[in-house]
């Protein structure tokens, strides 16, 4: 249990996705602009992480080590997380086209949100089972809602605020990001 706990607060906290490994940029600043935006996409990326990390732990385990094709894990990877995306896309329209509409083009770029093939890449690399792949992509999922929201709840305040003109919009973006980064690095040291 405490092996689970740890692996739910490295991958949420201390190697977050975005802020230490750089992954999921493209989401994190086209989507931050707006908190309900940001959240939104926080959960669908999340609920994408879960199944894809599920479904490529158990190709993993059960098909690509067996067969000793180890090596074909990205292209089966990127296959099952393209065909999830369009499901959730699909669900998404369906169930809520103001979402859709709001969410917009990154909908379909999870697809290419490195963060989701990172984390069952990651999942592969450490060898995780089943259940810690789960744990690993539910705690990177979470890591990359928070630092959405963080993001978006701080770019909302930037809007509004005082801001040199030619620092608005994406300058003052990075700089916050590079900022976020610089203090979730001091997590670092709690494992």
């Amino acid at each position: 249990m405490s092996n689970l706990l740890s692996i739910f607060i490295v991958m949420a906290v201390i190697n977050n996705l975005v802020l230490s490994k750089f992954l999921g940029l493209c989401p994190f600043f086209g989507v931050s602009k707006k908190l309900s935006n940001a959240i939104s996409m926080g959960a669908a990326v999340t609920l994408v992480m879960l199944i894809s990390s599920l479904s490529t732990s158990v190709i993993y385990n059960y098909i690509l080590i067996p067969f000793n094709i180890e090596f074909m894990n990205i292209i089966i990877y990127i296959l099952v997380i393209a065909s999830l995306v369009q499901i959730v896309e699909l669900t998404i329209r369906r169930t809520n086209i103001a979402l859709y509409n709001a969410l917009g083009i990154y909908l379909p770029l999870i697809t290419t949100n490195c963060a989701v093939l990172g984390i069952t890449l990651i999942n592969a690399r450490e060898g995780y089972s089943i259940i810690e792949s789960m744990v690993s992509a539910l705690g990177a999922g979470i890591g990359f809602t928070l630092v959405l929201i963080i993001m978006s709840g701080i770019r909302e305040k930037l809007e509004v605020s005082d801001c040199p003109k030619s620092m608005r919009g994406l300058p003052i973006a990075f700089i916050t990001a590079a900022l976020l980064a610089l203090a979730f690095l001091g997590f670092s040291g709690m494992m």
